[in-house]
């Protein structure tokens, strides 16, 4: 299935961060993004189904930064006034048409170039998820999508790493080390 939804704009109001995760102020969206990126908050999501894939998605041609690539199954910003957990729920109905409960992993901060174009400056809170359910996705965000198992991921990774986002590779490192076998077994973590 899909939809054409217009669901974001270059002048929604982004929570600008400091170094601490601290509110400090708003910012346009597309401000934040122009020459090396202003800090702001943000999230990515990882959901897997029950045969222990990852939905992934290939971003719209038609964005800003990283136009085509793939990364994980959704990521975006909370607006000014919304919580975390209103935006991350918010977020997966309007990018992939469901909903499923997320639980928090961790957060990071990193800044990432793209070109001339502009950058990705970000406080991002990381969080997975499971469902096996129908998936419907917005073409105006999503060019393309896939359940993929971890083997296979490893494999296109090693074999094509500048076809991915630079923020879903440093995540999937991280998750690999300390999270991926809890996750996998249903539990969320490690510990």
């Amino acid at each position: 299935m899909a939809r054409e939804e217009v669901v974001s704009n270059g002048s929604e109001q982004l929570i600008l961060v400091d170094d601490l995760d601290r509110e400090v102020g708003f910012k346009a969206k597309n401000d934040c993004h122009t020459g090396k990126g202003v800090l702001h908050r943000a999230f990515s999501i990882f959901v897997f189904n029950g045969d222990n894939e990852l939905l992934l998605q290939q971003r719209s041609p038609s964005k800003m930064l990283w136009p085509s690539y793939w990364s994980n199954t959704c990521c975006l910003h909370p607006r000014r006034g919304e919580s975390m957990e209103e935006a991350v729920s918010r977020r997966l109905v309007q990018e992939l048409g469901f909903q499923c409960p997320l639980e928090f992993l961790y957060k990071f901060k990193y800044q990432a170039q793209f070109g001339a174009i502009g950058a990705e400056h970000e406080y991002c809170w990381v969080y997975h998820g499971r469902y096996d359910g129908a998936v419907d996705v917005n073409v105006n965000e999503i060019a393309a999508w896939r359940f993929i198992g971890v083997d296979d991921l490893e494999r296109q990774l090693a074999a094509a790493p500048d076809t991915f986002t630079p923020w879903f590779k440093m995540e999937w490192v991280h998750i690999k080390a300390n999270y991926l076998d809890g996750m996998l077994a249903g539990t969320g973590t490690d510990g």
